[in-house]
């Protein structure tokens, strides 16, 4: 029997992780625990200077340790913080966002000016993505292998979501890389199934809902519509199966308002919206901008912000990698919005923003190691972290958003 080794959590880091140290010194990285509990643990991952392990049990519990509501949490990769109360979530966020900024990026003290918290503890997300079993079932994948398990329950979802995944049976063997159900504000619902396969997959299901088969650039419409109307205050949003939408709808409210009084307060009219999507930000700065130019790699996000932005001739896209596009576009704008998947931006793309020297930059962040990666960049071209604000776009989970204000020191 592998060893069971007894420690002290010492703190959490990001990626859900609680840190500790064996007794040889090394770190230790458990989940699902809180700082100064002891816990039993076994290794499961062994690297040069640290290893990770899986939580056996907890010997002395945190006084705020809750039970957690998903009889999946502590397998499912899905959630990570369901044990902890949602205001201590949150001031973990924060702890855990700056440290990522001091360790990585060499600032001091950065600045948050606020933490938003979400409106919705539960049932916010308007999609979920699931793999499917070999016998046709929904499944997530474990936390510790990343193996699919076939899915019971859900708390996250929103309303019509959690009452429709459940109903969605496929045939045994039934070859898909992933089944998306999305929904909008008036709970229409989209199924996305995403496969190599060019034949359709053989499925039941009673509810109303559009059904869109992806393979490749290959898109055919199985029932209903090719696209969800997505609305964000007062503004309709075309949503294609493929093309990208903040997950949270409260908390993506919060993003475009932060992003928007940002660009007012600076007096800014020429923007330049990286990562652009269906145009979000874009299309509640057009009508007081100069100049928008867009820039996205999504064919299909491309189509949606060219139908989302059509009422506006002051507003130019551009499809392919920002790295390669940026560059290639002569006007130099004052304003610079960058909304990158959690990988982050390439080198090349930090490269031609500072090549571009927008007098601000707005860096809407989903990952804090990665932005404090690109930050350090950024502070030895000159520029300043002015201010960063937290929207809580994941409850339960240890994503963190951020809208990050960097200025170009004159």
């Amino acid at each position: 029997m592998e060893e069971l080794f007894t420690l002290k959590i010492q703190s959490l880091v990001y990626e859900g992780y609680g840190l500790s140290r064996l007794p040889d010194g090394r770190a230790v990285f458990v989940p699902f625990v809180l700082p100064g509990e002891t816990i039993q643990a076994r290794i499961i991952e062994e690297k040069k200077g640290h290893a990770f392990a899986k939580l056996v049990t907890v010997v002395d519990r945190h006084a705020q340790r809750i039970t957690p509501r998903c009889g999946h949490f502590g397998v499912c990769g899905g959630c990570h913080y369901q044990h902890i109360p949602y205001s201590l979530q949150l001031e973990y966020k924060r702890a855990i966002f700056i440290e990522q900024l001091q360790r990585i990026a060499h600032l001091d003290m950065p600045k948050i000016t606020k933490v938003i918290p979400s409106t919705e503890e539960w049932g916010y997300r308007n999609t979920l993505q699931f793999s499917l079993s070999a016998s046709g079932k929904l499944c997530f994948a474990d936390f510790y292998n990343n193996q699919p398990f076939e899915v019971r329950e859900c708390q996250l979802p929103m309303p019509e979501i959690g009452a429709f995944w459940p109903q969605i049976e496929f045939e045994r063997g039934t070859q898909l890389e992933r089944v998306e159900v999305r929904q909008n504000n008036d709970g229409d619902l989209m199924l996305v199934l995403r496969g190599s396969e060019k034949e359709l997959p053989e499925m039941e299901t009673e509810a109303l809902a559009s059904i869109i088969h992806l393979s490749g650039a290959d898109q055919v419409v199985m029932a209903g519509y090719d696209h969800l109307v997505m609305r964000m205050l007062g503004k309709d949003f075309r949503l294609s199966a493929s093309a990208f939408f903040q997950t949270n709808l409260a908390a993506a409210k919060v993003l475009v308002k932060a992003v928007g009084e940002a660009v007012v307060n600076s007096g800014f009219r020429s923007i330049m919206d990286v990562f652009c999507g269906v145009g979000l930000f874009s299309a509640f700065l057009a009508e007081n901008a100069d100049q928008i130019i867009g820039i996205e790699s999504s064919p299909s996000a491309c189509d949606d912000f060219a139908v989302n932005l059509d009422a506006y001739n002051n507003v130019s896209l551009y499809q392919g990698k920002a790295e390669q596009i940026i560059p290639s576009i002569k006007e130099k704008p004052d304003c610079m919005i960058v909304d990158p998947p959690r990988s982050g931006l390439k080198r090349e793309a930090t490269q031609a923003i500072i090549e571009k020297s927008p007098r601000m930059l707005i860096y809407v962040s989903c990952n804090p190691s990665t932005l404090a990666r690109e930050a350090k960049y950024l502070i030895e071209a000159g520029y300043q972290l002015e201010s960063s604000t937290l929207v809580d776009m994941f409850p339960q989970t240890f994503h963190i958003e951020s809208v990050n204000i960097f200025t170009k020191n004159e």
